[in-house]
């Protein structure tokens, strides 16, 4: 068999030798019928439940002793859904009301909630919509009685190929996976989060293109590039083998010196911060050295309630946060959601084109009262650490005076109820192109900026980074992308502020020395690659680094870039 090149999307690095092997995932036929007992079908319905909380707690024991707490509070989320009662309370309401049988129930409020997850402007949250996809086929599984796929199946060596694989999933896979590979989700799917943590490899959203791959073929799966080469020739796979070992070679060497600061070669001073989706991912931060947290997306206290969240209850989550990480900065988001579906107790129209729509700080300022209730906390935790605010798709100096006026007005009320207040510096995310443009005139506003290139890469290039058919036009190493970061660096410097990158292209430590060049202060990402990036740091002279950057903002395409950056490490 001729081998053949897969492009899809990297979503955990590394590379990988081994034979494939399919996870085969049962999804149950779903019938719909009356049932005229409702109360007996709710019945059944809870002792499914209770069948599947027993499972979903013994799976979280055997990933806390694998893995760690942080990867195990994974399933804190799924078994959240099964007591929540926008989902597992809607289902007996509509099983009592229409009269039909649970299964068909579970699987139309489950494609409900999944649907306005995966529809959210966030990826992070997007990503949530697999573990309500994984939580609600457990319970069709037991409703239906299928015994799912037995993980021990899998050999040693073996790299897992899937549509897609749930936490739950990874979380079974036997010690020895080279890999996995799929043909959907994201680089923040929790599989692909705990793939990061466990060092597998993984490439997602090979789409159609996994249908080629069969049981025992020889795959060579590529976390970083993203591709998948299959039935390769040997001279393919013995090169492949010998940069295994030098990756791992200096794997081994960047975790000895995490501990250690930053600073390049002559002397220059990076911030090396994690990004955080929820206080449990504190631990891993702290684990691989995190100086700080330079974005705490604060959604998840809005998608895991069924209400909006009081002042005090946000105020414990970022109160968690704010001292795991003492006089150490913390980068908190304001509320990013909105415009595109209804969270379960919100009134929010539906848009043709959300990622464009009423989300985010436009939502906010429309909405003070809910904004003020997170700025009041913010303020108020502030006092339990090194606060730092940070305003989501702002593209207009009104839209940052407007926050900072509601930021006013809340210190105000609290400080006349005799309430303490901290100072926090305030800044914003640069993810919208016009923001980019005029970060000279936006920069007089605010104490840092915040590159997000996830959002500012797609809508730079008019690419959906969801959308798996243009996959290969979204990349944040393209020429226009790194032309607005060296503007918006630019305008920082002049105004003497701190000029940071929170999006993925900050966790990429073949891009740290040109994104240095650029001028960035301050690299935030996913914690795991934390210890790489600080390494590459240490060996990156700032001089050198602007010429790279020069010279791969001349460049025509974003692989001439990567290209360019591989040529120096």
């Amino acid at each position: 068999m001729t081998a053949e090149r897969i492009n899809g999307v990297g979503a955990a690095p590394g590379l990988a030798i081994g034979q494939a092997v399919h996870w085969r995932k049962d999804h149950p036929k779903v019938e719909t019928h009356t049932v005229d007992n409702t109360d007996q079908e709710v019945a059944r319905l809870e002792e499914t439940v209770d069948q599947a909380k027993e499972q979903l707690t013994r799976l979280r024991e055997t990933t806390r002793e694998r893995m760690g707490e942080d990867e195990a509070g994974i399933f804190d989320a799924h078994l959240s859904f099964l007591d929540d009662p926008a989902y597992i309370g809607e289902m007996k309401n509509r099983i009592r009301n229409q009269k039909r049988n649970a299964e068909s129930i579970c699987a139309e409020v489950t494609e409900e909630m999944s649907s306005m997850l995966a529809s959210l402007p966030d990826e992070y949250m997007q990503a949530r919509a697999d573990d309500i996809r994984d939580v609600g086929n457990r319970i069709l599984l037991l409703l239906s009685g299928i015994e799912p796929f037995d993980p021990s199946l899998l050999q040693p060596g073996s790299i897992v190929v899937a549509e897609e694989l749930a936490p739950s999933d990874t979380a079974q896979f036997p010690p020895g996976i080279a890999a996995m590979v799929t043909a959907r989700g994201s680089k923040t799917a929790h599989a692909a989060i705990m793939a990061r943590t466990l060092g597998i490899p993984a490439v997602l959203g090979l789409g159609d293109h996994i249908d080629r791959i069969q049981d025992g073929d020889t795959l060579i799966a590529d976390g970083e590039k993203g591709t998948i080469i299959l039935s390769p020739d040997p001279e393919t796979e013995e090169q492949a083998r010998k940069e295994m070992e030098r990756q791992r070679e200096l794997r081994e060497a960047a975790l000895k010196k995490a501990d250690e600061d930053a600073v390049t070669s002559d002397g220059k001073r990076i911030q090396v911060f994690a990004n955080i989706g929820s206080p449990a991912d504190v631990e891993a931060a702290l684990e691989n050295r995190a100086e700080g947290i330079g974005l705490f997306r604060t959604e998840f206290l809005y998608l895991e309630n069924d209400q909006w969240p009081t002042e005090e209850e946000q105020i414990r989550a970022y109160r968690k946060v704010l001292e795991a990480f003492g006089d150490k900065p913390v980068v908190i988001r304001t509320l990013d959601i909105g415009g595109d579906k209804d969270l379960p107790y919100a009134e929010l129209p539906k848009e043709e084109n959300p990622f464009l729509g009423h989300r985010a700080i436009r939502f906010c300022l429309d909405n003070p009262e809910i904004f003020k209730t997170q700025l009041r906390a913010l303020l108020r935790a502030g006092v339990y650490g090194n606060l730092w605010i940070m305003f989501p798709m702002v593209e207009s100096v009104s839209e940052i005076r407007e926050a900072k006026r509601l930021l006013e007005e809340a210190r105000t009320e609290l400080e006349r109820e005799g309430v303490e207040t901290a100072s926090p510096k305030v800044g914003i995310m640069v993810e919208v192109p016009a923001a980019a443009v005029t970060a000279d005139i936006l920069a007089k506003e605010v104490d840092f900026m915040s590159i997000g290139t996830n959002d500012l890469t797609q809508y730079t290039l008019a690419a959906d980074r969801g959308n798996e058919r243009v996959a290969p036009l979204y990349d944040a190493a393209h020429p226009a992308v790194l032309r607005l970061v060296r503007q918006t660096c630019e305008a920082a410097l002049k105004e003497g502020i701190v000029a940071g990158m929170c999006g993925e292209l900050a966790g990429d430590p073949h891009m740290t020395e040109i994104l240095i060049g650029l001028g960035l202060d301050e690299l935030s990402m996913s914690a795991g690659t934390i210890p790489e990036v600080k390494e590459k740091v240490r060996r990156t002279d700032t001089e050198k680094a602007r010429t790279l950057a020069d010279e791969a903002l001349t460049r025509q395409a974003p692989e001439e870039v990567r290209s360019l950056a591989k040529e120096e490490n």
